[in-house]
This record gives C-alpha cells, sequence and structure tokens, in this order.
C-alpha cells in the first residue's frame, strides 16, 4: 500500500507533516509506504534532521506550493506542479491508494472533482465527519462543509454513502442512518428535508430510523447523521470547541478527548475515484500520523470499490 502525503500543506508544515509521517511509518507494516511530495531539498534534510533511516518514507518532487489563501480554482490551474496537483495525479493514475493533506481545503476539493473526479452516479461528493459515540466508536456526519445546499436526492446519496462508510471503515454491521433536522416529527424541518426524508423512508438500501434531533448527535441513535454542509460544518465546529473549552479549563474525559481533531487527523472526502482525506490546517505531527493512518483504514476495506459497485448497479 501506498499513501502519498502532502509535506507542503498545512499551517505548520513541512516540519509537522515530515515528523506525522515518521510516527505513520512505525505503525505501518513493511509493505506499506508514505510518499512525501513536495520539495525535495526542503524534504530531505528535514527527514536527516530528525533521524529517520527506515524504508517506509519516500520523496516525490513538486517544485509548487498553494498557499492557504489562494483561490483553489485558479491556483490548480496555474500551479500544475503544486504538492495538491501532483498528488490527485499520482492518484489518478493509481500509483498511489490514497492521498492526504492539510493544506487548501477548496483546492483538496477541486482536485477531486477535477482530477479523479466523482464516481459515476455520484451527485455531490461528500466530507465526511467522524462522530465519537458516548457508548464507544464513532459515527459519519456528512456533509460537513463540501456541499452548503442540498437537494433531496443529494441528501439521499449521503445516507448512501455514509451507510457503506460505517459498514466497512467503523465496522457496524447495520448502520442507523439519521436525519438530523428540528424535530422527530415526520413532517418537521423545512421543505427539503421533508422531501428528504420521505426519499430516505422509500430507500430499503439503508437503515433509515427518522429525524433526528441536535441532542441525538452523540448517542446511539444514529451511526449516520445525513445533512447539507452547512449545517454539519457547524456542528462539526461547535463540537470542536468544546474539547478547546474543556482544555482550557484543564477539563479532561476519554470521550470530550475524542473531540480532538487531532484523534482521527482529517475528514475524508466520499464518492470520488480514490481515497482522500483532508485534514485540518493546523495539523500537529499526531494529527498527521491519525491522518495516515485512516487512510490505511480506507485502503484496506476497499471503501472507493464499494462505492463504484454501489452505484454500477
Amino acid at each position: 500500500m501506498r499513501i502519498a502525503l502532502d509535506a507542503m500543506g498545512g499551517d505548520f508544515a513541512p516540519e509537522a507533516i515530515i515528523k506525522g509521517a515518521i510516527l505513520a511509518a512505525q505503525q505501518l507494516t513493511q509493505e506499506d509506504e508514505i510518499l512525501l511530495i513536495g520539495k525535495e531539498d526542503i524534504i530531505k534534510p528535514l527527514l536527516d534532521e530528525y533521524g529517520y533511516t527506515g524504508s517506509g518514507i519516500r520523496t516525490y518532487h513538486a517544485s509548487q506550493v498553494i498557499e492557504m489563501g489562494e483561490h483553489p480554482t485558479k491556483a490548480l490551474t496555474q500551479k500544475t506542479d503544486s504538492s495538491i496537483a501532483v498528488g490527485y495525479g499520482l492518484l489518478k493514475a493509481q500509483q498511489v491508494d490514497a492521498f492526504c493533506s492539510a493544506g487548501n481545503t477548496g483546492a483538496m476539493l477541486v482536485g477531486a472533482m477535477f482530477s479523479v473526479k466523482a464516481i459515476e452516479g455520484i451527485l455531490r461528493p461528500s466530507i465526511g465527519g467522524l462522530v465519537p459515540k458516548l457508548k464507544g466508536g464513532y459515527g459519519i456526519m456528512l456533509d460537513v462543509g463540501a456541499n452548503a445546499e442540498c437537494k433531496p436526492e443529494v441528501l439521499e446519496q449521503f445516507a448512501e454513502l455514509g451507510s457503506i462508510y460505517a459498514k466497512y471503515v467503523l465496522e457496524i454491521e447495520n448502520p442507523k442512518v439519521g436525519l438530523m433536522n428540528l424535530g422527530e416529527e415526520e413532517g418537521k424541518g423545512t421543505v427539503n428535508t421533508q422531501a428528504a426524508h420521505q426519499r430516505l423512508k422509500a430507500n430499503t438500501t439503508i437503515n433509515f430510523i427518522g429525524n433526528i434531533e441536535g441532542r441525538d448527535l452523540f448517542n446511539d441513535k444514529a451511526d449516520v447523521i445525513v445533512c447539507d454542509g452547512y449545517t454539519g460544518n457547524i456542528i462539526l465546529k461547535m463540537a470542536e470547541s468544546l474539547y478547546d473549552i474543556l482544555s482550557e479549563k484543564n477539563i479532561h474525559d476519554p470521550f470530550f478527548d475524542k473531540f480532538n481533531y487531532e484523534t482521527e487527523g482529517g475528514s475524508p472526502i466520499l464518492g470520488i475515484n480514490g481515497n482522500a482525506i483532508i485534514g485540518h490546517g493546523v495539523s500537529s505531527p499526531l494529527a498527521i500520523c491519525n491522518m495516515v493512518m485512516q487512510a490505511q483504514k480506507m485502503v484496506t476495506s476497499r471503501i472507493s470499490e464499494r462505492f463504484r459497485k454501489y452505484y454500477s448497479v
């Protein structure tokens, strides 16, 4: 297995990225390889400085960097030898099994759409956010930022994508799907969510349990939480703030510690021809390491192939 990692993406790149790669390499098998993409004249000296002497990390030169504040589409068009563009090129050519970056989020999304592209049949690829559960493990919420507004048929596909991910990556046998709404009753919500409810209710390939409310996010009522990206992003950022507040007050709890973005390291882009994960811009070495390990789970589960098989029927 070969996992490509954008060495130049993130507020603390390349140092934090390289340190994270070294941490991940210690956990991967001898058959696995991390490919650090970026400026080799910067990456190689840092690997030497940090004392890395193993064979599980290689470099792949990319001469340009898409900065965090750049316009995604324009940057990808003008910087064809950027670490993000090169990473997606390798993923498209199937020279790597997954691509991870803590760099420009917009460029990661645009690159996914215009390089490896959406799986045929997918209306809108989604960003999935992992949600810790009170009784252990994780659920998945989608979308958490890629699609601010979603039609009912798009929300229905989010339920399908989330169910497949929950089953094969999170190892939940029959994942329960809940539609995030402002009330549990079937008739509650906007015209959009009411229509989505009816589509989900009629979909026999998912285990739809009805509407859920914000208070149900962390309990076991639903394993897959469906919402538009506007709602999902607000919920995700609020959850992250809870961890920050508790940490400032020096309050630590095993459950709330899972709200730390470092725990899983990033959010997968679901519904594209390949495995890609977007990391937090302020990613630490631990976050980078966990993002790589999450990519390994996605590759091992053959999740992208399972999506293609589902929508080819």
